[in-house]
């Protein structure tokens, strides 16, 4: 072998395992949280940094400095803030006087995102946390209330209202939340239940409706009868929801319930790091790396193929992309590849697609046909966030996992 092609060899090898180091995105531009109690403990808090989260999740407020020491951020949760009965509330004054208290301890901490009021309300007790909420904006503007939403497949009586759209509109318009926030757990068995993209397709309808931004709360743990987290559970759920234009992402949890068959959190019931810790890394590492890109696109659609769940479209539909093609290497028989793509478009008009393998077990090499022929396709890197020519072994999905594409002429 001649010495150049040696040289050359060895520079492909060394740029295809180049350590990428991607930039923290702070969480106003995507936040990245653990939800739950915020600890306390300043190694635990160190570790949360470590772990790629950038916002610690509710915090007590006198632990509020702990958390920006810490370089994190949080939602403070107080007893004068959320403490009431929602369908018995104090008068004007009393819940003016308790949330200037807090506002006056912590409002000036860079550290504090906002202030928990409740998980999972009924539809009734939204106007009593509307009077927080505003009482809140008034006296500190900068801060966001923090209400997470039930899932759509929960009953008419537990939301209390007829259907999932009017009960999410009521958090932007009741309670004035500036960004939507809710969780649907759906893998079980090895497989992600149609549950979950019916609800990005109703959050994703409802944000662009509202111009509100979407935030997932996704499983982070294993209890019931979900599955244990692994690298394919979190790309899944993650790129899925990049793909749906989601802007935030929140681990349920992080630090390991010590209730029933709880299990495998990023942190367990002894405060020591499991194996789910490093998974968690990894996808947060790809999330700083590609946040910055994706948060400056506009989501203009999201098909399925082949399965289309019953919210969804098809692919067929797609303004872009005639077909995706998968072929496996050495599986006798070959799986049927499925998957999910997202498309979007920059402030140039240059569209974007992402391509999400929707199979949890299966790698598939991939190929798409585009509707405009002779185009081609720019990849954003995962681990980097940098543009680099479509080529070599880039066309292979892990379980779970997506890849953003720009379209090029």
């Amino acid at each position: 072998m001649k010495p150049v092609m040696i040289l050359a060899l060895f520079a492909s090898a060394a740029w295809c395992q180049m350590i990428h180091h991607p930039a923290p995105v702070p969480p106003s531009t995507f936040p990245i949280m653990a939800w739950g109690s915020a600890p306390s403990d300043a190694e635990q808090l160190k570790l949360m940094k470590e772990a790629g989260l950038n916002v610690a999740g509710f915090c007590r407020a006198e632990d509020a400095s702990k958390i920006r020491d810490a370089g994190l951020t949080c939602f403070v949760s107080d007893e004068r803030v959320n403490g009431y009965d929602w369908s018995n509330m104090p008068s004007e004054d009393v819940l003016r006087k308790n949330v200037a208290e807090v506002v006056r301890e912590t409002g000036k901490n860079p550290a504090v995102l906002g202030y928990y009021l409740r998980d999972e309300p009924h539809a009734s007790l939204m106007p009593a946390m509307g009077r927080v909420s505003r009482i809140l904006k008034e006296l500190a503007p900068s801060k966001w209330p923090y209400v997470n939403l039930f899932p759509y497949r929960v009953s008419k009586e537990r939301m209390g209202v007829d259907d999932w759209d009017t009960y999410g509109r009521m958090l932007v318009e009741k309670i004035g939340q500036p960004f939507l926030s809710y969780d649907n757990y759906s893998l079980v068995d090895g497989e992600m239940l149609d549950y979950f993209y019916n609800n990005l397709d109703l959050v994703r309808r409802l944000s662009i409706e509202t111009k509100t931004p979407f935030w997932n709360c996704i499983l982070a743990n294993a209890h019931f009868n979900y599955m244990e987290p692994s690298d394919a559970t979190f790309h899944l759920q993650v790129y899925a929801t990049l793909a749906y234009g989601g802007r935030g992402i929140q681990y349920f949890t992080y630090t390991t319930p010590h209730i029933g068959n709880y299990r495998l959190g990023a942190v367990d019931q002894f405060g020591n790091k499991t194996a789910t810790w490093d998974a968690l890394r990894r996808i947060n590492l790809e999330l700083h790396a590609l946040a910055p890109v994706m948060t400056k696109l506009r989501s203009t659609g999201v098909y399925h193929y082949p399965d289309v769940p019953e919210y969804g479209k098809p692919l067929s539909d797609s303004k872009l992309v005639a077909r995706v093609t998968t072929i496996q290497r050495y599986v006798k028989p070959p799986v049927q590849g499925r998957v999910l793509v997202g498309e979007f478009e920059d402030a140039q008009g240059r569209p974007y697609i992402l391509v999400v393998n929707k199979d949890l077990r299966n790698s598939f090499q991939f190929a798409v046909e585009l509707k405009q022929r002779g185009r081609k396709f720019v990849r954003i890197c995962n681990y980097s966030g940098q543009e680099e020519p479509f080529g070599r072994e880039m066309d292979w999905l892990a379980p779970g996992a997506g890849v953003l594409l720009r379209v090029s002429e």
